[in-house]
């Protein structure tokens, strides 16, 4: 007996030495993952007529490229058999939404209220150059990744599963609004009426069983009012019913103005888990093309500025859980420069200084000011 008390103990001793309860802490193998989600691509006028889309992007590049996944939605057809098109019928050249690929973007919602723009021909040419573009970079160290339109009417929404740094993360992008209901069968496209919203909430948790990972994102095009920062009662209690569905991050956009941002915390861990994301605003537009310098409170310019949030995600040995270690807001804004060219700068002291430096005093005060606008976006952290 009392031999094998003593094997007994001595199991337990080694337990506690090499597990993770062990009385010496044992090193821990920390795996992170870095996440950039950005906003709308958007393709008005002075966007692409500019002779250089490259200049767009620049300021950001550090951002964009060095996060693992940089996320961005593209608002429009890609069709390179027709001509640009503006608002309200959109469409782009691949040379624009390509550039946002060599500046570090890798994850695009393709799926939005402008996705049938350009009927049924733009939907095909999109898929296509996205399906040509995957191709292009199967094989490289930045893996580009498409989803939210359908090769043929037929198919259902489906996830991607993307891995990287020995996480896989399941990726999926629906709109909840269209502007014409053309071909929305080709479309990844969910009816806001509850039962079109039951019906989803029981396929996302249909994805998850169906396909292990360390994350789950859902990119949500919102059925909702443009240009309003206030969030519904209605619209949060719905993303608090998705994320009850092993979603763990609801990255939404449409109404192209800075949204606020909510953190979903475990309170027993005291760490964050979760995140919502209600709109970053746009990433790239010309729709502040009239800035109102002597009005920078006008609601209209609030599209003209908008965030990057960073999540950097860690999991290790024990319990494998991720959990949101470090999150960042980068503020960013859409700078006209001297020669008409809207570009993408961030929204800081540095730029605010070269204005002024620059002897650019009008641009200076309304930066400063959008720049204290803009920073009031709301961040909350809710404890469950």
């Amino acid at each position: 007996m009392k031999k094998i008390f003593l094997t007994l103990f001595f199991i337990y001793i080694c337990a506690l030495f090499t597990g993770c309860a062990s009385l010496k802490e044992p090193e821990k193998k920390v795996q992170s993952v870095r996440l950039l989600f950005g906003g709308d691509i958007m393709a008005h006028k002075p966007n692409f007529n500019m002779k250089n889309h490259e200049k767009i992007w620049t300021s950001i590049y550090d951002l964009s490229r060095n996060a693992d996944l940089s996320f961005a939605n593209i608002e429009a057809p890609v069709d390179n058999d027709l001509p640009y098109s503006s608002y309200p019928d959109f469409n782009m050249h691949s040379e624009y939404p390509e550039e946002a690929i060599k500046a570090g973007f890798n994850v695009f919602s393709l799926i939005n209220n402008h996705s049938n723009d350009q009927g049924l021909d733009g939907i095909k040419a999109t898929y296509s150059w996205a399906e040509k573009t995957e191709a292009a970079h199967r094989h490289s160290e930045r893996k580009v990744y498409f989803t939210g339109i359908k090769k043929d009417s037929s198919s259902a929404i489906e996830c991607r599963l993307i891995e990287t740094n020995g996480w896989k993360i399941l990726f999926c992008a629906v709109t909840e609004i269209l502007n014409r209901p053309d071909y929305r069968n080709y479309l990844y496209y969910v009816e806001p009426t509850k039962k079109g919203r039951e019906k989803f909430l029981a396929q996302l948790e249909q994805f998850r069983r169906d396909n292990p990972c360390d994350l789950f994102i859902l990119s949500i095009h919102s059925n909702e009012p443009e240009y309003i920062a206030e969030v519904s009662t209605d619209r949060r209690n719905y993303y608090h019913k998705i994320l009850e569905k092993n979603v763990d991050i609801i990255w939404s956009n449409h109404p192209h103005i800075p949204r606020e941002k909510e953190f979903i915390g475990n309170g027993a861990t005291q760490s964050l888990e979760k995140a919502i994301i209600y709109g970053n605003g746009n990433l790239i537009s010309g729709q502040r093309w009239e800035p109102d310098f002597d009005n920078p409170e006008n609601p209209r310019d609030d599209t003209g500025d908008s965030y990057l949030l960073e999540l950097v995600f860690e999991k290790d040995g024990c319990d494998g859980k991720p959990r949101i270690a470090r999150h960042k807001t980068h503020y960013i804004t859409t700078y006209i420069n001297s020669n008409w060219e809207f570009v993408i700068k961030k929204l800081d002291d540095e730029f605010i200084q070269y204005l002024a430096d620059s002897r650019s005093r009008r641009w200076s005060d309304y930066i400063r000011q959008r720049k204290q606008i803009t920073e009031k976006t709301k961040e909350t952290i809710t404890w469950q």
